[in-house]
């Protein structure tokens, strides 16, 4: 009864709606443009939001993430060119679709399915969000180090090709994670004589530098052409048509709530996954799948943007980014002074009822956006580069420079860009590093002060590794690489065949 109210309270301030309504809006248009992502519009509003009230962030934040994961859906459907990584699976049928002159059919599932997933993804935060903090309660110094631990190993294995390349870019977050004063020793870390870099690496330029200065370098760089956009012509759909796949698209969310969930797997994991359910469950689809079937647009679309209620658990409860987008807005978090984990619901329970009223706001405006403008959204994905990418470029400056009202800060988001750049064009992903400069100071602090409790104890590695938590948090760790050896194999005989070929 409390959270309704708390929720409630959020629901009925029109600032909050307005904010939220704002936050929507930029979501469709950065969502639908290819080129531009939700991780980067996210990374900007934290240099924007810096100084504003934390439920205003958050009320700005939560509109560009629920409906920026959705707005992926238009070009994937119009253009074939999904807007965001969650909506590749939508061009198996969408692009069809539209092909056949049903874009608004394709459109209008994507729509009503993303509107259910999301719905679907917060009454499943709502719900779960305690019980999991009253067990991370529990948790130990080592445990969070260790849960961290395997935070990174996990998004290494999912968001690259190869879980090397996932490792090594996790690391070089926590290299840059360790700058600054040592918090301990009160000696200069890893600063090279520069003084700027006494005070550490600011979250936010650097965020803004690997999701948005990078998209523009990717894109500038990008040889493709300019696609022909599908007419979209108005078709009447019938309510129960559009319905009679409700009871599989709880099915299709209840996926994509447990693969968000899970650290750096996200939506475009949950969606092949769905996907792939449905494919085995129906068993005469409207046309055969990959030809414009509506039941694969259902799929997709209540797995993707179910992912975004299931991120936020761990992200809430555990202080572990479920996706890239929650690792920023983790960094959201602990720039206005909160602290995401097992006591955060208690101590902070008003940011968690407007985090689900910016949600279930965000999905009202999610399904009004959907139906009566991203039909007419067509010519917008296709604004040229040359008008663009200037305003990215001067918004990714200004972001920067506005968090500290210093040039060092911008010259960080350039370093940044570039390297996030050069890093994915060689199939290094960015989101391990960003995770590992969110988590590093955390995993630094928890490992240290394990370390000294232990040291008390009459048996050392009892007490640091002993309770049946830490246990299992070791055997998860272990089993995620193992079950990636091979990749590890691979990557380092690629290596060493190159050094041969080389010398």
């Amino acid at each position: 009864m409390t959270e309704l109210l708390g929720i409630f309270s959020y629901a009925v301030d029109l600032r909050f709606i307005f904010l939220v309504f704002i936050g929507s809006l930029s979501g469709l248009f950065v969502g639908s443009i290819p080129g531009l992502s939700v991780s980067m519009a996210t990374a900007l509003l934290v240099s924007i939001t810096y100084s504003w009230q934390t439920s205003d962030a958050l009320a700005t934040i939560m509109g560009v993430y629920v409906v920026g994961v959705f707005s992926g859906a238009i070009s994937a459907i119009l253009i074939n060119i999904p807007g965001a990584p969650s909506s590749v699976v939508t061009t198996m049928d969408g692009f069809p679709l539209a092909k056949k002159g049903d874009a608004y059919k394709a459109l209008i599932y994507a729509v009503a399915y993303s509107f259910v997933g999301t719905i679907f993804g917060f009454a499943a935060l709502a719900v779960v969000a305690k019980p999991i903090s009253a067990i991370a309660l529990r948790f130990t110094p080592m445990d969070y180090f260790l849960l961290a631990t395997f935070g990174l190993t996990t998004v290494g294995s999912l968001t690259t090709k190869h879980f090397a390349k996932g490792l090594i870019s996790a690391c070089l977050g926590l290299f840059f994670s360790m700058i600054g004063i040592d918090s301990v020793m009160g000696t200069a870390r890893l600063t090279f004589g520069i003084y700027d870099l006494q005070a550490g690496i600011n979250i936010v330029p650097a965020l803004v530098g690997l999701f948005g200065f990078s998209e523009v370098l990717m894109v500038v760089s990008s040889s493709e052409s300019k696609e022909e956009v599908n007419s979209v012509k108005y078709q009447k759909i019938p309510f129960k048509e559009i319905m009679k796949h409700f009871p599989l698209s709880l099915w299709y969310a209840a996926i994509g709530t447990v693969i968000g969930a899970l650290p750096g797997a996200g939506g475009p994991v949950a969606a092949f996954l769905a996907y792939s359910q449905s494919k085995k469950i129906v068993k005469n689809p409207s046309v055969p799948f990959g030809e414009g079937a509506v039941e694969g647009i259902v799929a997709s679309e209540s797995a993707n943007n179910a992912c975004i209620g299931g991120a936020m658990i761990p992200m809430l409860t555990l202080a572990i980014p479920g996706d890239a987008v929650t690792a920023i807005i983790l960094s959201v978090f602990y720039v206005h002074g909160l602290r995401p984990g097992p006591m955060f619901i208690q101590t902070s329970g008003s940011m968690f009822h407007a985090i689900l009223a910016g949600g279930f706001i965000g999905s009202i405006f999610l399904l009004l956006l959907g139906l009566f403008v991203a039909p007419r959204i067509s010519k917008v994905i296709t604004v040229p580069k040359r008008i663009l990418l200037p305003m990215v470029t001067i918004l990714c400056i200004i972001g920067s420079f506005a968090t500290n009202n210093r040039m060092f800060d911008v010259y960080l988001m350039f370093f940044f860009g570039v390297l996030g750049f050069f890093m994915r064009k060689r199939d290094y992903s960015v989101a391990p590093m960003t995770l590992a400069i969110v988590l590093g100071g955390m995993m630094d602090s928890n490992f240290r002060r394990a370390i000294s409790l232990a040291s008390s104890e009459d048996a050392f590695m009892k007490a640091l590794i002993g309770r049946p938590i830490t246990i299992l948090l070791i055997i998860f760790i272990l089993i995620t690489l193992l079950s990636n050896s091979k990749s590890l194999k691979k990557f380092l005989l690629k290596r060493r065949m190159l050094h041969a070929s080389n010398g």
